[in-house]
């Protein structure tokens, strides 16, 4: 059973940071993106960044680029993403998710992922 447990979010100034964890689980793919996205009150989820076990690319939307970077530990099964220069905006709960195969580049397309975490709360406040 794949397993996706998200943690890291909390309460943070706006210009603070965080650093989200993705611990995974229960899966054997051998070629898989990974990444992040985010759902705020009355929005739509979107692809927040993600990267890809084939060849390391990565995508950010362009909402976070230059402020979050997503990095993996194959070793801990860990993926993170580490968020500066937070702003009120960013507010959402964070997921992980992950889908065999696939590309960073499809990060936009969340639906198209096949297992999902719970998420983690992140609340920036002005």
């Amino acid at each position: 059973e794949v397993q996706l447990v998200e943690s890291g979010g909390g309460l943070v100034q706006a210009g603070g940071s965080l650093r989200l964890s993705c611990a995974a689980s229960g899966f054997t793919f051998d070629d898989y993106t990974i990444g992040w996205f985010r759902q705020a009150p009355g929005k739509e989820r979107e692809g927040v960044s993600c990267i890809s076990s084939s060849d390391g690319s990565t995508y950010y939307a362009d909402s976070v680029k230059g402020r979050f970077t997503i990095s993996s530990d194959n070793a801990k099964n860990t993926v993170y993403l580490q968020m500066n220069s937070l702003k009120p905006e960013d507010t959402a709960v964070y997921y992980c998710a992950v889908k065999e195969g696939y590309s960073a580049a499809y990060c936009p397309y969340y639906y198209g992922m096949d297992y999902w975490g719970k998420g983690t709360l992140v609340t920036v406040s002005s």
